[in-house]
């Protein structure tokens, strides 16, 4: 009887814990909600496997796999006058061809869609004259920043978006960016106060 209750209890916690993590009314990554300390987030993370590289100036980076992409890179950051988590991004792996990269787009904005329902707004566009026709020139303009592409995701918790971006020194990749609404507000609050 006392293992049937053990058991039972154990249930119990298991389902309260589960459904406690449904109900949060943050923005979450991985299943944590994105709220609380960067040291706090960063042990959340790190128990999820995740590789910690280094913590700098309110901003913690780690290596991992994500959404089916292996060695990707994700940055958690903190309100600069307080410490609470606020954004995670991920960069996926780096592509040397348009064709893989707009791949990872397209595959990533159609889980996206899955999840969140349809995005706030989607352009994909290149702010070039003439358009650029082939894999090269259309990686070119990546690189000279003359290339957009995104889609926003707007939930009741937070955002979500997707881009194409390149990084110097890195390349370029897919990012996502999770925004936490209720801690955006309070950042937003303490700036505004400072007005």
């Amino acid at each position: 009887m006392k293992k049937f209750f053990f058991l039972l209890c154990f249930a119990f916690t298991e389902f309260a814990t589960a459904f406690a993590q449904e109900v949060s009314e943050h923005m979450t990554f991985k299943g944590i909600p994105i709220d609380g300390t960067l040291n706090n987030f960063v042990s959340k993370l790190a128990e999820k496997g995740f590789t910690h590289i280094i913590t700098n100036n309110g901003c913690a980076a780690f290596n991992g796999d994500f959404a089916g992409y292996k060695n990707c890179y994700i940055g958690v950051t903190s309100s600069a006058d307080k410490d609470l988590v606020t954004t995670v991004s991920v960069m996926f792996p780096t592509q040397d061809t348009w064709s893989a990269l707009v791949g990872n787009y397209f595959s990533l904005k159609e889980m996206l869609t899955t999840k969140y329902g349809k995005p706030l707004c989607s352009i994909e566009t290149f702010q070039s004259y003439p358009q650029p026709e082939d894999d090269n020139q259309k990686m070119y303009e990546l690189k000279l920043n003359r290339c957009r592409y995104y889609t926003l995701f707007e939930t009741e918790k937070g955002n979500v978006g997707l881009m194409l971006v390149h990084v110097v020194d890195l390349g370029c990749c897919a990012s996502i960016t999770y925004l936490d609404a209720i801690n955006k507000k309070i950042v937003e609050s303490d700036a505004i106060d400072d007005l």
